[in-house]
């Protein structure tokens, strides 16, 4: 027997890079708009984990307020999904949404120069983390984070975006090291989340009883 029969085999790696899946749908002139199942079907089998971290990105810019709201929904969505291990999966209603090529290349030409310095960073290592019940954790701990991404609280969208967008690079990349880093973002996420909200609850005013 050779002495490498034994050898565990890497994942392959991802079937294409996210930065060069956006850039190839904001450049094809062919298109009018950009569909939520575009991105579905140009990921194939690694859409969930992509769709979770383009919904995420965006977090980490400068947003109109209310956005983070608007992008927490769809990853309460796809977490869920994660968590209880299914296929990537959207109704037909969400699948739909669009915009238009134009603000899609726009938000992508802003995305692009973060991904270039993340992507030579990732690859395969950790594996065991790669497994599916750490995926599946990773999947839940993305969920509490989308659900205080969709809360108004101020300054509270970056923190969970980055934990999870970490995350989900990591799957993508079968890259242990970025899930463990991610979810420890995360839980410091959610304890700064708790903070706040805790303050601003005893920073009401005590309305008193009859």
């Amino acid at each position: 027997m050779s002495p490498h029969a034994t050898r565990r085999a890497d994942p392959p790696p991802p079937r294409d890079a996210l930065s060069r899946v956006l850039l190839a749908l904001s450049s094809d002139e062919q298109r009018d708009r950009i569909h939520i199942g575009d991105l579905l079907l140009a990921m194939q089998d690694q859409a969930l984990a992509t769709l979770m971290l383009f919904f995420a990105l965006p977090n980490l810019l400068p947003l109109p307020p209310g956005t983070s709201g608007v992008l927490g929904v769809p990853l309460l969505f796809l977490a869920a999904q994660l968590a209880l291990g299914l296929p990537a999966w959207l109704p037909a209603s969400v699948a739909a949404r669009s915009i238009t090529r134009e603000r899609f290349a726009a938000l992508t030409r802003r995305l692009l120069p973060w991904l270039a310095r993340v992507e030579p960073l990732l690859r395969p290592r950790w594996l065991a983390l790669s497994a599916p019940l750490p995926v599946r954790l990773a999947g839940l701990l993305c969920f509490v984070l989308a659900a205080v991404l969709a809360l108004p609280v101020p300054l509270g969208n970056m923190a969970p975006a980055f934990a999870i967008s970490a995350m989900m690079l990591g799957v993508l990349r079968h890259d242990g090291a970025w899930l463990l880093a991610g979810a420890a973002a995360g839980v410091a996420a959610l304890a700064i989340a708790v903070a706040v909200i805790w303050m601003g609850l005893h920073a009401l005013p005590q309305v008193p009883l009859p």
